[in-house]
C-alpha cells in the first residue's frame, strides 16, 4: 500500500499548496515562466479539496508548509534564509517557521521529561515555564534549577514526532524512486541516495542523546575561537527525548533592528558567522549544519551563541583538502586546478577532457567575479556548477550535501546581516590559511608522522611474520596451517607495500606544494 498512499500525499502537497494560497505565492517568488505557472495550477486545482486548510492566523507559504509536516517545515526554514533566491518579502514570511510554531502543552511536556529521566520536573524546576520557542522536531521551555537556582532551557521532542517524520520520509523515497524512473537521467544525481543520507540526518535529529554529544564535541573544538560560543549541557538531565543545558541569552540573528539598536556591528557580524562557519568545516571537519537565524543568538558582549545542534556535518580530512582546493581555484580564478581537484578525488570520470572542463568551470566563474559584491553568491556558483558537471558527468557526492546545503544557509544568513557581503573576500583568508597549513611541508611531515604512528603498532609483528613465513616455506603444513601461513605472507606482503605507499605520498605532496 506504500505506493497509492505515497501517490495520495503527492497530490495533497499540490492540493495543499493551491488551496492555502500557497501555489501563486510561491511560483511568483520563483519568477517561473507563465506555462508552468499555468500548468501546475490546472493540474492540482481539481484535487484542492484533498488539501490540508491548515492555520488561518499564518500567511500562505508558512500555513501550507506547518500543514504538510515536519520534513516540509524544515524545507521552508532553509528558504527562509534564502532572500536572493525566494525574495525577501516570501523569506520573511518563512522566518515563522524557524521558532514560533504551535506549541503543544506543558504538561506534556512535564511528562515526557518524567519518562525520559526518572525524575518529577516539580521536583528538580522551582520554574518551568510556558513553552518559549516552539519548531519542527521539538520545543523549548526556560527552567531554573531548584537546587542551584541556575537558568537552563529544557528541550523536549514533539508527541509522535518521530512516526510523522518517518510518513514524509517515505513519501520522499517514493518521489526519489519515481523521479529515477520516469528520468533516467537523473540517476547520475542519486536522488535515492540523497534522501537516505537526509534520512540519516534526520534520525539523528530524532535522537537528543546524540544531539547532546554533538554539543559537546563541538563546544570541545571551538573553546578558542573569541566571539563564538555554545551552551553546556547538563547530561543528568538529558535523555532520549529530553535535553538540558544553559540558558543563552541574547537577542535573535534574525531580529536586525534590534541588533541594530543594541549597538551590534552587523557587518562585522555578517562577517564572523562565515568566517566561523568556514573555519569549522575546514579545520575541524565538524560543523554546525543548521545554522539559520533562529538557531544563532547574539549575546550582550557580541558573541554569536549557536544552540540546537540535532543536524551536524562531518568530513573527513581528505574530502576536507580536495573541497578547500576547489573553492581556492575558484577564488583565484585558477580553474585548470579546480578542473584538476574534481579528477585527482574521481569526481569527474577519467575519459572526460580536463581542458574541457576547466573551460566549462572558467564559463561558471568568470560571470560570477564580474558582479558587483551584493550579486556574488555561493548558493550560484554551486547553481551553475551542477548545471556544468551534468554535461561530464558528474556524479552526485553525497558527503559533500549537507556542507553544500549549509554553506548556502550560511551565505543567507551573512547576507541578511549584510546586503552587501563579498563572499570570496570573507572567505579568502579561511581557506588560504587551511591551504597553508594542510597542503605545505609542514603538513607532508605532520602526515608521513600520522603514517609511522601507524606503522609502529604493527613494527613489533613484522620479525615474527617473516620468521614463520620462512619456517613455513622450509616445513610445508597441512591444508589449514598453509591458509594460515598464507595470511601471515599477504599481512607481510601489505606491510611491504604500505611503506612503499609512504614514499609515494611523500613525492606526491611534494610535487603538489611546488608545483
Amino acid at each position: 500500500m506504500r505506493g497509492p498512499h505515497n501517490i495520495l500525499r503527492l497530490i495533497r502537497t499540490g492540493a495543499t499548496l493551491e488551496r492555502t494560497g500557497a501555489m501563486p505565492v510561491i511560483l511568483n517568488a520563483l519568477d517561473a515562466p507563465k506555462t508552468i505557472k499555468f500548468a501546475a495550477r490546472f493540474i492540482v486545482w481539481p484535487f484542492q479539496f484533498l488539501g490540508r486548510k491548515g492555520d488561518k492566523s499564518l500567511l500562505p507559504a508558512p500555513r501550507a508548509l506547518t500543514a504538510m509536516g515536519p520534513a516540509y517545515i524544515k524545507f521552508g526554514q532553509i528558504l527562509s534564509t534564502r532572500p536572493d533566491v525566494v525574495g525577501p518579502e516570501l523569506a520573511e514570511q518563512l522566518r515563522v517557521l524557524q521558532d514560533r510554531l504551535p506549541p503543544f502543552s506543558t504538561s506534556v511536556a512535564k511528562q515526557s521529561f518524567k519518562l525520559e529521566t526518572g525524575l518529577d520536573a516539580d521536583d528538580v524546576f522551582s520554574h518551568f515555564s510556558e513553552p518559549v520557542a516552539a519548531a519542527s522536531i521539538a520545543q523549548v521551555h526556560r527552567g531554573q534549577l531548584r537546587e542551584s537556582g541556575h537558568s537552563v532551557a529544557i528541550k523536549v521532542l514533539r508527541p509522535e514526532i518521530e512516526r510523522a517524520f518517518q510518513r514524509d520520509i517515505d513519501t520522499f523515497y517514493f518521489a526519489a524512486r519515481l523521479v529515477e524512473f520516469v528520468s533516467p537521467k537523473s540517476r547520475r544525481l542519486k536522488p535515492i541516495d540523497v534522501i537516505t543520507h537526509f534520512d540519516g540526518v534526520v534520525q539523528g535529529e530524532l535522537d537528543l542523546r546524540l544531539e547532546s554529544a554533538s554539543a559537546s564535541e563541538f563546544s570541545a573544538n571551538i573553546r578558542n575561537d573569541k566571539g563564538f560560543s555554545v551552551p553546556s549541557i547538563n547530561w543528568s538531565l538529558s535523555s532520549r527525548r529530553v535535553m538540558t543545558l544553559d540558558w543563552a541569552d541574547g537577542l535573535p540573528m534574525g531580529d536586525t533592528d534590534a541588533l541594530t539598536a543594541a549597538g551590534h556591528n552587523l557587518t562585522e557580524l555578517g562577517d564572523r558567522v562565515l568566517h566561523m562557519f568556514l573555519s569549522h568545516a575546514l579545520r575541524d571537519g565538524f560543523f554546525h549544519a543548521d545554522m539559520h537565524q533562529g538557531n544563532l543568538k547574539v549575546s550582550s558582549n557580541g558573541d554569536i551563541v549557536a544552540f540546537d545542534f540535532g543536524i551536524m556535518g562531518h568530513i573527513d580530512e581528505y574530502t576536507r583538502r580536495v573541497y578547500a582546493e576547489i573553492l581556492f581555484g575558484f577564488i583565484k580564478r585558477d580553474y585548470k586546478r579546480v578542473a584538476e581537484v574534481h579528477f585527482e578525488a574521481g569526481y569527474v570520470p577519467q575519459d572526460q577532457n580536463v581542458d574541457e572542463f576547466a573551460r566549462a568551470l572558467r564559463a561558471v566563474g568568470e560571470p560570477i567575479f564580474g558582479m558587483d559584491a551584493s550579486n556574488i553568491s555561493m548558493g550560484r556558483l554551486l547553481s551553475y556548477l551542477f548545471q556544468v558537471t551534468e554535461r561530464f558527468g558528474m556524479e552526485t557526492r553525497t558527503e559533500l550535501i549537507l556542507l553544500q546545503r549549509t554553506m548556502v544557509v550560511v551565505e543567507g544568513v551573512a547576507r541578511s546581516l549584510n546586503p552587501q557581503i563579498n563572499i570570496w573576500e570573507v572567505a579568502r583568508p579561511i581557506v588560504e590559511g587551511y591551504i597553508k597549513s594542510n597542503l605545505g611541508p609542514a603538513a607532508v611531515l605532520n602526515d608521513l608522522k600520522t603514517t609511522f604512528k601507524v606503522l609502529a603498532r604493527f613494527g613489533p609483528r613484522l620479525p615474527s611474520l617473516v620468521e614463520q613465513a620462512l619456517i613455513k616455506q622450509s616445513n610445508p603444513q597441512p591444508q589449514a596451517l598453509q591458509r594460515k601461513w598464507s595470511a601471515n605472507f599477504k599481512s607481510f606482503a601489505l606491510g611491504s607495500i604500505f611503506a612503499c605507499l609512504i614514499i609515494f605520498i611523500l613525492f606526491f605532496y611534494m610535487r603538489v606544494y611546488f608545483s
